[in-house]
């Protein structure tokens, strides 16, 4: 048979060139992960485009790029990516979730519900709780979202033109006849979304009406802040300036080496002689494994607002506020409660000249991203407002502060602006050309609607299977006085209930039956408020109900605290574990013929000697700091076993070994 040479060498190219284009996809994708892991999202996408052309997993690639736009805050580039993913049917847990925030900057409320509505239904039990609440809180407040949209002021919005420029500026602030901003105009480009890095710039304020009547806001051509406090080769911003101008907070870090934004922390600069601003230095109330940004004084000085992430928060980013004395030294951030902070992400605190608190949410009921909302508190209750129409939309609106009562400005990177986020000048009343917002106040409200809230609950026997208890004794107590607001024995169902409530208290429920470990279980009225745009009738009663789990109190039961750990080759007691010890505390306070051994053990990297005196130091450890709480000694027995009892033999990643470096307790008397 006679071979035509011509055609076999075509094909053997054709299958050269298709063998070498899929190698050459795979390695882009494959140098897109590694980006991706590094959190050089941008560079990332560059890879992932190329990889497009070839034949890679589309459930995997497509997943990949729409969290790369996601996680650098381009939520409108994500969706369609998210979609292919979806059709492709990723394994992804979290795609529908983060693909309905995407849709809701867009203002595809329809579409985000239903992917919320599914992503609830289908959510496996690994779930991480502040998540799924998360997403049902955002279903009702998509499902009120007519509602929500009705909230419409009359103010005027100006985009600040001569301010902005195709990068991002965000976070105004007055300083004397300054405006100060962030702009990302640095020479250096963050790899995280391929913008240039954040720095300090400001420009004249300038409020006064010009020759067609128009309000500026700003004037003159932006120029840097200072020369101190400039660092090309991370991301700086937000600063917050004291009463006297003279000390300024800001935040810095992002320099791209750590994935996931968190070296950021606060830092502080003084005007010093010769109107030049120190060098910045870190302010020891940062937390070096989370991220801490957008810091505000209050009016008189004397308190600090910022927002973090770090670990004990509601979810998310929340609001933390910090004392200052006489001496200039902060006292320990405190988390500013559930009634400020959701599981989602709560930015950009202010305090106006109302004395009312300003901030940026995604969490409390919004019609996009990041909403602006104020707080006011009164009664001992916090009420949180969304400012409605035209400051928010569906894009992210934020960063809003006042200049005077009735005039100020924010950032938000909705359409129509010269970039990414861009900053703009509102003030109260009709907008004096056609190039500015106006939206009519609606009519008034009718009555004020009010809600009672109520608490029952079921006490079970902490078993498989669990059983309820009947006759236990339970009482709710008043965390503020110690009283008990209700007490009652359970019946047969083993429930109680149902009991009023005060919003903005915290409890106590006390339950103790016999032959069963006395519990404590907390519970709050904090978040816990019905937003105002949720409620339809005149009244509105609602009951929480509970679920308190008791232990039986036998001889010899051994109770795994999963939560105390030590690092390697130490014995002191960490942060993450003191709140375990204390729960320990609470029940030998609430069972006092109690007594219990605490056993410690180790891991199996070291020698067998030594790894029985540490565990034996971990153990006492663990007892002293019991009994520096006001428990006796004598109702507890330490015990090191070493590495004699290992949960995981054989460990070999450094979480399995922490594992095995745990206490556990058990009941020696009754």
């Amino acid at each position: 048979m006679k071979i035509n040479t011509l055609s076999v060498l075509l094909v053997v190219l054709g299958l050269t060139s298709g063998l070498t284009g899929c190698n050459s996809a795979m390695q882009a994708y494959k140098k897109g992960v590694r980006h991706y892991d590094a959190g050089e999202y941008n560079l990332a996408l560059t890879q992932f485009q190329k990889a497009a052309k070839g034949s890679i997993d589309p459930a995997r690639l497509n997943y990949y790029t729409a969290e790369s736009y996601r996680l650098s805050n381009r939520f409108g580039e994500a969706v369609p990516f998210y979609q292919k993913a979806i059709e492709a049917n990723t394994t992804e847990p979290d795609a529908r979730f983060n693909y309905a925030y995407a849709l809701k900057s867009q203002g595809n409320y329809a579409g985000a519900l239903d992917q919320l509505q599914q992503y609830i239904a289908k959510a496996p039990k690994t779930t991480a709780k502040a998540t799924l609440d998360k997403a049902k809180r955002e279903v009702e407040t998509l499902k009120a979202i007519n509602v929500i949209a009705q909230n419409k002021s009359m103010i005027t919005l100006r985009n600040m033109g001569n301010l902005n420029s195709a990068g991002a500026e965000f976070a105004p602030v007055v300083r004397g006849e300054d405006l100060v901003f962030t702009a990302s105009r640095k020479e250096n480009v963050y790899k995280n979304n391929g913008q240039p890095m954040l720095g300090l710039y400001k420009t004249k304020l300038n409020q006064k009406p010009d020759e067609t009547g128009s309000i500026s806001g700003a004037s003159g051509q932006p120029e840097l802040f200072s020369t101190n406090v400039f660092q090309g080769d991370v991301n700086e911003g937000t600063p917050a300036f004291s009463k006297d101008g003279k000390t300024m907070i800001l935040a810095r870090g992002n320099n791209g080496k750590r994935k996931g934004g968190l070296d950021v922390d606060l830092y502080i600069s003084r005007l010093g002689e010769g109107n030049a601003w120190s060098q910045p230095l870190r302010l020891p109330i940062s937390d070096s494994l989370a991220w801490d940004g957008s810091p505000a004084f209050s009016a008189d000085g004397k308190t600090l607002y910022f927002a973090s992430n770090r670990a004990g928060g509601a979810g998310g980013i929340d609001l933390y506020r910090t004392s200052i004395d006489a001496s200039g030294r902060f006292s320990r951030p405190v988390n500013m409660g559930r009634d400020i902070n959701t599981p989602g992400d709560e930015m950009f605190p202010y305090v106006g000249p109302d004395a009312k608190l300003y901030f940026a949410s995604d969490g409390h009921p919004g019609l996009g991203k990041l909403d602006v909302f104020v707080a006011t508190r009164s009664g001992g209750v916090t009420r949180v407002e969304n400012m409605g129409q035209p400051i928010n939309s569906p894009s992210d609106d934020f960063g809003l502060i006042y200049t005077e009562p009735a005039k100020g400005f924010m950032a938000s990177n909705r359409g129509g602006g010269k970039g990414d986020d861009d900053i703009y000048f509102f003030q109260e009343g009709p907008a004096p050309d056609t190039t500015t917002i106006v939206v009519q106040t609606p009519p008034p409200a009718n009555a004020p609607k009010t809600v009672r809230y109520f608490i029952a609950g079921t006490v079970s026997a902490n078993e498989t299977p669990i059983s309820p208890l009947d006759s236990a004794r339970v009482r709710i107590l008043d965390d503020a006085t110690g009283q008990p607001v209700a007490e009652v024995v359970t019946g047969q169902p083993g429930t109680f209930g149902k009991y009023p409530l005060t919003e903005g208290k915290d409890y106590t429920i006390l339950a103790e039956r016999k032959g069963y470990l006395t519990h404590r279980e907390p519970f709050t009225m904090q978040g816990k408020s019905i937003p105002a745009i949720f409620l339809t009738k005149p009244q509105t009663d609602t009951t929480f109900n509970v679920d308190i789990l008791l232990d039986r109190s036998l001889l010899n039961k051994t109770f795994v605290l999963e939560n105390i750990y030590y690092d390697l080759d130490k014995y002191n007691i960490r942060s993450d574990a003191a709140p375990e010890l204390d729960k320990i505390v609470v029940i030998l306070k609430d069972n006092p013929t109690l007594k219990l051994e605490l056993s410690s053990h180790t891991d199996a990297r070291a020698p067998d000697a030594y790894n029985m005196k540490l565990s034996q130091n971990r153990a006492k450890s663990a007892v002293d700091y019991i009994v520096s709480q006001g428990v006796t000694a004598d109702r507890l027995v330490a015990k090191g076993y070493g590495e004699t009892r290992l949960v995981v033999k054989n460990a070999k990643t450094e979480e399995e070994h922490q594992r095995n470096r745990r206490t556990e307790i058990k009941i020696l008397e009754l």
